[in-house]
């Protein structure tokens, strides 16, 4: 036999194109992570957030507010989007991340304006995410500036000049600092429970398919819904140990603040494992070898990083982007972690991002018990 042969080796080749024609979930995956990292990358994520959600509270209603309004919307940073009667409503706003400023302007503004007393303006600012507010807030005193350039003319025409007429005061609130590990940190935990419970609950019941050793399940007199509870649950213990080691971590390391209650931290924690160790039962009940459950739980993983708010600002997105992000259960954890650690949200603040990972809950665990029903048939 000849040490080499193309004979041979296209006997081999066209084996491997039709057993890859066979796999078609592992060819579905080769072909759409790709065109998912382009559409993601290419159109969902901007590092320059524009529009972003804005509370105003107009107590002084001059020609003068109103212009600096326009011209904060103008500029493209703020979209007027809330007009809360009270700073209590306002401030609930702003915890509940429904809006990422308050821009406050006070009584008699205008009058203190044209009497040359340098009123001043409050731009309040969500700084969880320091590169969501960093737009608005190194920009403000041009915006107020440009709005007021046409007002500030004729007889008002020498308060233009320096110092600005207005004193447009900052308050970067939850991360003064406007420190990046304040962000990162919290959402980090999303991100590992994500990948580890959903891949180890995949792969180990996957891993039993190929062994042979799931037909001893099936033969056993057992519900899908014990199946499914009794595979996920030693697994909870493994999410309980890894959010130990972070919240650890994250105090003595890198000293991020815990402003809420560890309670509702471990709620939070707890239904998340939940929702990805289910997900994880579901992608073992369609995947049919460990690599498929793998190139399953990758699938999942990417936009889970990419469209939750873990590293670009979720409300800097485009709708339809942020549209798929509300289906994901990262995007709710973020908003969860984040609201409790950092901003010390109560259960009613928490209540909007509570609620969709209970109905994810719910329906991953009925698909995965349909599809659990449909192996023992």
């Amino acid at each position: 036999m000849s040490l080499f042969s193309f004979a041979r080796i296209k006997a081999v080749a066209l084996k491997e194109f039709v057993q890859m024609r066979r796999d078609r979930t592992t060819f579905a995956m080769m072909v759409g992570v790709p065109i998912m990292q382009l559409i993601l990358f290419g159109f969902a994520i901007n590092s320059d957030p524009r529009h972003l959600p804005t509370a105003l509270i107009d107590r002084d209603h001059s020609s003068f507010s109103r212009s600096i309004v326009a011209a904060a919307e103008n500029s493209t940073f703020m979209n007027i989007t809330y007009r809360p009667a009270t700073d209590v409503e306002a401030e609930s706003l702003i915890r509940e991340g429904k809006v990422s400023f308050i821009f406050i302007i006070p009584e008699n503004f205008g009058r203190d304006l044209v009497r040359g007393d340098r009123p001043q303006l409050l731009l309040v600012a969500d700084a969880t995410d320091p590169s969501a507010s960093s737009g608005a807030v190194n920009s403000m005193e041009k915006i107020v500036q440009s709005g007021l350039s046409r007002d500030l003319s004729g007889s008002l025409s020498g308060l233009a000049p320096l110092p600005p007429p207005v004193d447009v005061v900052l308050h970067k609130r939850y991360n003064p600092a406007g420190l990046t590990q304040y962000n990162i940190i919290p959402g980090l935990l999303g991100i590992i429970i994500a990948m580890t419970m959903t891949m180890i609950t995949a792969v180990a019941i996957t891993r039993e398919k190929e062994r042979g050793t799931m037909e001893n399940l099936l033969a056993m007199p057992i519900k899908p819904f014990e199946m499914m509870v009794g595979k996920v649950s030693p697994y909870i213990i493994i999410g309980y140990v890894q959010t130990a080691v972070f919240i650890i971590t994250a105090e003595l390391i890198f000293t991020i603040p815990m402003a809420g209650s560890y309670a509702m931290l471990i709620g939070a924690v707890s239904i998340y494992i939940v929702v990805n160790l289910l997900i994880g039962f579901l992608f073992s009940s369609i995947a049919k070898t460990q690599m498929q459950a793998l190139q399953m739980t990758f699938f999942l993983l990417l936009p889970q990083i990419l469209l939750s708010g873990f590293l670009f600002p979720f409300l800097g997105m485009p709708k339809w982007a942020q549209y798929i992000g509300e289906a994901l259960p990262a995007t709710h954890f973020m908003r969860l972690m984040r609201g409790i650690m950092l901003k010390g949200a109560d259960s009613g603040d928490l209540y909007a991002s509570f609620w969709p990972l209970w109905v994810i809950i719910f329906v991953v665990s009925i698909v995965a018990m349909f599809r659990y029903e449909r192996t023992l048939d």
